[in-house]
């Protein structure tokens, strides 16, 4: 098999690794400015008087972040075809700065689409983990993905 996957190429219970990042203070301060500037984001004095004890990642940033190994671990090597949206997704543990991140998909269900020929649908679970192999955030949703066949 070529490493640039298609919809045939997914098979329930395959565990794809995505990589792994890791995450600083002045990403986290930066991220949380623009999009989520709450107090425990922003400041370690904020952060350690909050229920998170110290400066952390926005859940967020942690989804961007987890976005980023998504493409760069697979979706940039495969007929991906975009995704209607997520069933679930849950903040375990807050990120540090400092902290490494590292995701990993689990492949739940697959089945082609019959409302739309040469395309298939994959339903995903995906973990990310910390440095010390603490889960930070997981999620579920599906992605479409083009048919080898129709792809040629």
């Amino acid at each position: 098999m070529s490493t640039y996957r298609h919809f045939e190429d997914f098979t329930p219970g395959d565990i794809i690794d995505l990589g792994s990042r890791s995450v600083t203070r002045d990403e986290i301060i930066a991220f949380a400015s623009e999009f989520d500037p709450q107090p425990f984001h922003l400041s370690e004095e904020a952060g350690k008087a909050s229920l998170l004890g110290g400066l952390a990642a926005s859940g967020w940033h942690t989804a961007s972040i987890f976005m980023r190994l998504l493409v760069d671990g697979l979706l940039g090597q495969a007929a991906g075809q975009g995704a209607p949206g997520i069933d679930k997704l849950m903040w375990r543990r807050p990120v540090y700065a400092d902290d490494t991140l590292s995701a990993k998909a689990e492949v739940l269900t697959s089945r082609p689409l019959r409302s739309k020929p040469g395309l298939g649908v994959v339903s995903f679970r995906f973990t990310v983990t910390n440095q010390r192999g603490d889960v930070v955030m997981t999620l579920e949703n599906p992605i479409l993905f083009a048919c080898r066949e129709t792809a040629k």
